[in-house]
Order: C-alpha cells, then sequence, then structure tokens
C-alpha cells in the first residue's frame, strides 16, 4: 500500500500522524519458521538484513506478514538514506526495521480490517522488542503540530492515514498521505560528465524524469559523493554505456557521456527552478528499490 502526495495537512478526527521514513520499504514474510523480506520491486532483501530476519523469527509463533521500513538511524535518531548506503562499512549505523503494519497474523490475514485494528495488534505482537525492531512512531492527532514537529526534529516528512482504512496491497491510496518535509526524490540516472580537479570516475550525474515515454532532462548533481560511492557508479555506469542521450530533447554538453536509463538516484535539493530544473541538488545515494519507470515528472514532489 502506497501514500499519495499531498501538499496540504489532511484534518479530521479519522487521520493519525506517523513519521515518514527515509529507507528501504520492505515486506517480511514468516512461514512455518521461515523469513523472507521483499522489496516493493519485489526484490529478495533477506541475505542483506540477517539480523533482522533472526529478529521478526523471534516474534511469538505462527505464520505472519508485516510492512514497514529498513532504516539507518542517526545520533538524533532521524532515519538516513546515506546512512543506510554504508551499511557494512566499518563505522555505519545498525541497520534497524520500523515496523508500521500487520498484514497476516497466525495464518489469518488482516487487510480487510480497519488500521485502528491492526495496528494495536501490531504493537502486541511486537510488545515490548527495541533493537533492531521497533514499531513507528507516531506523533500528536494534530496534522499541523505533527507537521511543526517533524520539522523540527529534522524528519523527512510525515504520512497521514485514516484509521477507518483496510489495507490496499499494490495502491497509491487516498487513505494514506504522506506530506514531505526535507524535499527528497528520486531521479533516473541518463549520463555523467568528465571529472574535473582530483575527483575520479565523474564531475556530475545527469538525472532526468519521465515525461510520458520521454525521460525529461531536470538537471546535474556534482555534490554528495564519497570514493566509494564514486568507484560503485564507475562500475555500474560503465556496463549502461551508449551512444544515443536517454533525454528528449538532450542537454547541450560537450563532455557528457550517455547511459541507458537503468539506475535511480535518490537526490536532496533546494526547489525546483522556474524552467523545471533542480536547484542545489546533492546525491543520497542509489535506489535498487525502485524502478526508473516510476520517477515521473507529473507526480514529482515540489
Amino acid at each position: 500500500m502506497l501514500a499519495t502526495l499531498s501538499p496540504t495537512i489532511v484534518e479530521g478526527p479519522e487521520w493519525v500522524f506517523e513519521e515518514k521514513y527515509d529507507g528501504i520499504r520492505a515486506v517480511a514474510a514468516r512461514e512455518r519458521g521461515q523469513v523472507k523480506i521483499w522489496s516493493r520491486t519485489l526484490q529478495d532483501l533477506t541475505l542483506g538484513f540477517p539480523h533482522v530476519v533472526e529478529a521478526v523469527k523471534a516474534l511469538g509463533d505462527g505464520d505472519l506478514i508485516i510492512d514497514g521500513e529498513l532504516v539507518a538511524l542517526d545520533e538524533k535518531g532521524v532515519s538516513r538514506f546515506q546512512l543506510l548506503q554504508r551499511r557494512g562499512t566499518a563505522g555505519a549505523s545498525p541497520t534497524r526495521y520500523a515496523i508500521f503494519d500487520l498484514l497476516e497474523q497466525d495464518g489469518r490475514s488482516l487487510m480487510s480490517r480497519p488500521l485502528s485494528e491492526r495496528r494495536p495488534a501490531l504493537e502486541r505482537l511486537l510488545g515490548r522488542l527495541t533493537v533492531p525492531l521497533f514499531v513507528s512512531r507516531r506523533l500528536v492527532r494534530d496534522g499541523k503540530a505533527a507537521y511543526r514537529e517533524a520539522k523540527r526534529l529534522g524528519w523527512e516528512g510525515i504520512i497521514a492515514k485514516d484509521e477507518r482504512s483496510p489495507y490496499q496491497p499494490g495502491v497509491r491510496s487516498p487513505y494514506w498521505r504522506k506530506v514531505k518535509v526535507r524535499k527528497e526524490s528520486e531521479f533516473v540516472i541518463g549520463g555523467y560528465t568528465a571529472p574535473k580537479g582530483g575527483r575520479q570516475h565523474l564531475g556530475a550525474l545527469l538525472v532526468g524524469l519521465y515525461d510520458g515515454p520521454k525521460l525529461r532532462y531536470v538537471g546535474k548533481v556534482g555534490t554528495g559523493f564519497t570514493q566509494e560511492t564514486l568507484d560503485v557508479l564507475a562500475t555500474k555506469l560503465e556496463r549502461l554505456r551508449t551512444e544515443k542521450p536517454p533525454f528528449d530533447p538532450a542537454p547541450r554538453m560537450k563532455d557528457a557521456t550517455w547511459v541507458r536509463p537503468k539506475l535511480v538516484a535518490q537526490l536532496v535539493y533546494a526547489e525546483w527552478t522556474a524552467d523545471g530544473k533542480l536547484r542545489q541538488p546533492a546525491f543520497l545515494g542509489l535506489r535498487t528499490d525502485k524502478d526508473p519507470s516510476e520517477c515521473t515528472w507529473s507526480d514529482r514532489e515540489r
């Protein structure tokens, strides 16, 4: 179940407000004691998060399916996608699983039941468990106050959920509304420029969004890279090189190398310019859980 982007805060007694996490959306299923973790695009994440698998195995008895977000938290307890990208490296923040829904318990589907029943059942299931599992954090039921608190804490945003709603798998539902605090989104990589100075591999990534069938160029991002991310990007981009620009129309750049639009980058940015370009973008990481076709001009976050 996916949330609809909302430019305003919804109001009404039926709405509850939760933290919007900056990680990898993941569903965990336990069947006959065996646990599998899947991304939104049905990528099998099980082997990459063994400590989360073991924690889900220990959740009571019976089969179950839970929905949440794999995250890495900073020193203030705020989820940061770039920290999640560094998992497995020395000094990296440990990965945790923020769980916000219970879809099946003891082999019985709960998806037709309202959120007002699913959430308490989830809280009973997790009990007092902490690391690495935790129940998604909720705010006050006043949407504007919740937004102000999220902004003060530096969260990515908030999710408003209608407590009367069932769980609608595969649907971008108006029963769930996301409101961004930080301007972060996903963009398709269509090329890169040559490196300058002491940097290796590339100078800037050239990114776009699909406007109908055409990939629309929206800007270049040349900051936010570590040497490790540059090395990874260089390997992946080399395999995708092509002579034909994927953008339509293509930006006029003498030093551009074009790639097939198969990779998705998460960027943070200040705003959109009047001519539809990103202002002050910075690279946060690659999204292996997002399909390029999902990155569209019509659904861009403004």
